[in-house]
C-alpha cells in the first residue's frame, strides 16, 4: 500500500531510502529517542537504513508508518502504526527543530482519519512516557482516554519506564470530526 496524505501544511508519504540521514539526524538525539519506546540510543545511520528495509510495498494500514515531509525542509518526523497486543498502536516522533509548531497534531490528525477509514480497527491504542507532557497533551486535544499505567521497555534509556496508557476509539473519532 502506498499512501500519500497531504495536510494544508505538509505531505505524509511513505519513508524512503533517502530519508536515511534525516531520520538518523533527528533520532540521534536522546531529547527525542529517549521519549520512544523502541528506538536505541546512540540512533546510527545503520539503524536507520535497517529501519528502512522494513518498509515494504504490501503492508496492511496497522503497518503503514508515515515520513512528515516539510515544503523546503524535507523529512522532519514520522507517525505511523505497528500491531500491538491489543489493536493498532500510534507511534510519532518529530526533529527537536521542529517542536512547538502544531506539526504533530496536524500529522496524527490526518494519519487516524485514514486509519479509519481504510481499517476496521474499533479503536487504536497509544501512550506516553511519565515525563512527556507535550505527546500527552496532543493526545489529550485530539480526544485520546487514558486506560491506565504501565512500564514499556525504553530502548534509549537501557530501562523499564512508566508508560500512560491511552486509546483512541473509532466512534470517539467520528463524532469530534462532526
Amino acid at each position: 500500500m502506498n499512501v500519500t496524505l497531504r495536510t494544508p501544511r505538509f505531505i505524509l508519504r511513505q519513508p524512503q531510502v533517502g530519508d536515511a540521514e534525516a531520520i538518523a539526524r533527528y533520532l540521534n538525539d536522546f531529547e527525542v529517542a529517549g521519549n520512544l519506546a523502541r528506538v536505541p540510543f546512540p540512533y546510527r545511520l545503520s539503524d536507520a537504513r535497517a529501519w528502512l528495509r522494513t518498509r515494504r510495498p504490501g503492508l496492511p494500514p496497522e503497518e503503514i508508518n508515515f515520513a512528515i515531509d516539510l515544503p523546503g525542509e524535507g523529512l522532519v518526523g514520522q507517525v505511523g502504526f505497528h500491531r500491538g497486543p491489543l489493536g493498532p498502536v500510534i507511534g510519532y516522533w518529530l526533529g527537536r527543530p521542529y517542536w512547538g509548531r502544531q506539526i504533530m497534531t496536524e500529522a496524527v490528525t490526518a494519519s487516524l482519519d485514514w486509519l479509519f477509514s481504510v481499517s476496521t480497527a474499533p479503536a487504536i491504542h497509544s501512550g506516553v512516557f511519565h515525563f512527556n507532557a507535550a505527546s500527552l497533551a496532543i493526545q489529550t486535544k485530539l480526544g485520546f482516554t487514558q486506560t491506565g499505567r504501565s512500564t514499556l521497555l525504553c530502548l534509549a534509556r537501557e530501562a523499564e519506564v512508566e508508560h500512560i496508557d491511552t486509546i483512541m476509539t473509532r466512534s470517539v473519532w467520528k463524532a469530534r470530526s462532526k
